[in-house]
């Protein structure tokens, strides 16, 4: 822990140096990119709600499916009458955060840009891309694989009982599956930035790997909504791959690689 402090401190110290805006000015900065970003997320809970049925309808998809499989009723309860309008209001509002997120995300580059030098500034084209393309990687494995599998084992023992699935328990699990995965394949993007600022690096990474894959079974763990260790296996083992492709993308952008490139090309 001390050297990752260390490490952020040297990080710092070594941006101060970098001509930048007062205090004021960041504030401002600041302010300016929170306001386009709501902006941008309410034109994407605006888009998503026009679309919320069908929304709706892909989530459905994976339970429906389960269900048929197992020759069981497929169709999901409420409790009371508001419940359907809040689920409607709560998956709009998520969807209209992923199609808002390329948006958002450029924001939140306009805002860190200034503190960069000026050959780190390349990386905007790639950042933009692999955040989008990891996040979505993500939800569409757990979509596509881990939930209908981990719907499919439960109710392997379930036949006995009539299932009475209330639409907001369901869309929170859906959501702690999908959007958990999705955020969890983004761990190329935070050691991206961590190595970038010098705060993390290969060497790091690679001597602590041990506690990496104990947290990230923990995690799995945590996200899994099945509590048999396969399914955690299957969480987990994605994570893992992803770790050792950040080891590598921690290592193209350490600063103690780039300041050797330089010298050499400067020798």
């Amino acid at each position: 822990m001390d050297d990752i402090l260390d490490r952020a401190r040297s990080a710092v110290s070594q941006r101060a140096e970098l001509p930048g805006m007062s205090l004021l000015e960041h504030l401002e900065e600041l302010r300016r990119r929170l306001i386009h970003s709501a902006f941008y997320l309410i034109g994407g809970f605006a888009i998503a709600w026009a679309f919320h049925d069908k929304i709706y309808g892909f989530m459905e998809e994976p339970i429906v499916y389960a269900l048929r499989r197992h020759h069981l009723p497929t169709q999901l309860v409420i409790h009371n009458p508001v419940d359907g309008f809040n689920m409607y209001l709560k998956i709009s509002f998520m969807a209209g955060c992923i199609i808002a997120s390329p948006f958002i995300l450029y924001q939140v580059w306009l805002f860190i840009s200034p503190g960069l030098y000026q050959n780190e500034k390349r990386y905007v084209v790639p950042f933009m891309g692999a955040t989008v393309t990891l996040f979505l990687a993500g939800a569409y494995f757990g979509f596509r694989w881990v939930f209908p599998g981990s719907l499919d084992f439960l109710f392997t023992f379930s036949k006995q009982f009539l299932p009475l699935i209330e639409i907001n328990e369901y869309t929170n699990l859906f959501l702690t599956v999908i959007l958990g995965l999705g955020a969890a394949f983004e761990l190329p993007i935070l050691v991206f930035f961590l190595s970038l600022f010098g705060i993390v690096s290969p060497k790091f990474l690679w001597k602590n790997i041990r506690f990496a894959v104990l947290i990230i079974f923990i995690f799995a763990a945590i996200i899994t909504p099945t509590p048999d260790p396969l399914t955690m296996c299957v969480f987990a083992t994605p994570l893992l791959g992803l770790y050792l492709i950040s080891i590598g993308v921690s290592y193209s952008v350490s600063p103690a690689r780039r300041r050797k490139k330089k010298e050499s090309a400067s020798a």
